[in-house]
């Protein structure tokens, strides 16, 4: 059965996944075309597609004649049009909760970071400088830290930050019965925002997230408070974000994601230098990238064995047109 099934893969992919398909996939890098768009012109010779960041759209999916399965390399599922693919019996999944510990260490990472200044203080001394006052930090012990959303990344936040000392309070609506003892539930976002001396982000981007922290919740946060995004950038009001910097409404941010990537040069994030910057790179480390190639890769073999994988998010629509 060996190349029975065409795999489009993501420009880059740990072989672990693919390697443990090929007794029935032929697979195909993105980077071996001109570019992204030209991979996806191609779309229509493809039964399934692992996904990181590249746009599958309507208009995408509309000419996948053959697509029986988009596998996302990953969790967030913004890039893909569900119901798109669900029009056309497509199963859509995801490798939910894979990369969890890795974008919580790089959360962690980031408020370290940004409290401790560790970004311009490694500037500093490449220039040659040696100027400690001018870097002084802020220790975390004792201090809360706010958690919107309480998926699997926040609750993995939550022990990490409970482990060097801060106290856990979170937001979230949608999770009331898994958050356990020792996590605050707090009722609104503002409050979330307002009783935390830094705030982590961990919602999936959706309307009802979509600018949800503004100026509101970045004035509650205080002259000294950090934000903390690792999900999506489109949460926050990167415009409110300008503004309160520029008020010297809030302290610091760090930042992995953001509305528009990549960033470009001219965003006037990139010249704050209480911002500290990363690529969105929260779930990209040696461990995580082989569980997400794995995970994608078995989730395509279900498919192919006439299965719906367990982290289909779209099974309802589409549970039944699967043989």
């Amino acid at each position: 059965m060996t190349g029975s099934w065409q795999v489009l893969l993501p420009p880059a992919i740990d072989p672990s996944g693919p390697t443990a398909i090929a007794d029935f996939a032929e697979c195909t890098g993105m980077d071996e075309y001109d570019n992204v768009d030209a991979a996806l012109d191609d779309i229509d010779r493809y039964d399934a597609v692992i996904v990181r960041v590249a746009p599958l759209t309507a208009e995408v999916i509309d000419r996948a004649d053959r697509l029986k399965v988009i596998a996302k390399h990953g969790s967030g599922l913004d890039n893909v049009d569900i119901d798109a693919a669900s029009e056309r019996d497509i199963v859509v999944c995801n490798t939910p909760g894979v990369n969890a510990r890795s974008v919580a260490e790089h959360a962690i990472a980031l408020l370290f970071g940004v409290q401790r200044n560790l970004h311009t203080a490694d500037r500093h001394v490449r220039n040659g400088g040696w100027d400690r006052d001018a870097h002084r930090g802020r220790e975390l012990d004792g201090d809360t830290i706010g958690l919107m959303g309480y998926g699997s990344i926040a609750k993995e936040t939550a022990q990490l930050a409970e482990g060097i000392g801060l106290d856990v309070i979170t937001y979230d609506p949608h999770h009331d019965e898994s958050i356990r003892d020792g996590v605050v539930r707090v009722p609104t976002l503002t409050e979330l925002f307002e009783r935390s001396d830094a705030v982590s982000l961990h919602v999936p981007l959706v309307d009802g997230t979509r600018g949800a922290v503004s100026t509101e919740q970045l004035d509650a946060l205080g002259e000294d408070g950090v934000l903390i995004n690792t999900a999506r950038g489109g949460v926050i009001d990167e415009d409110a974000l300008v503004d309160a910097l520029d008020r010297d409404a809030i302290g610091g941010a760090g930042l992995d994601t953001f509305a528009n990537e990549p960033l470009g040069a001219d965003n006037p994030l990139t010249d704050d230098d209480r911002v500290l910057l990363t690529p969105h790179i929260g779930g990209v480390t040696v461990d995580a990238l082989q569980r997400m190639s794995e995970g994608a890769c078995e989730n395509i073999r279900t498919v192919y064995e006439g299965g719906i994988p367990d982290s289909t998010v779209n099974r309802e629509a589409i549970e039944g047109a699967i043989q």
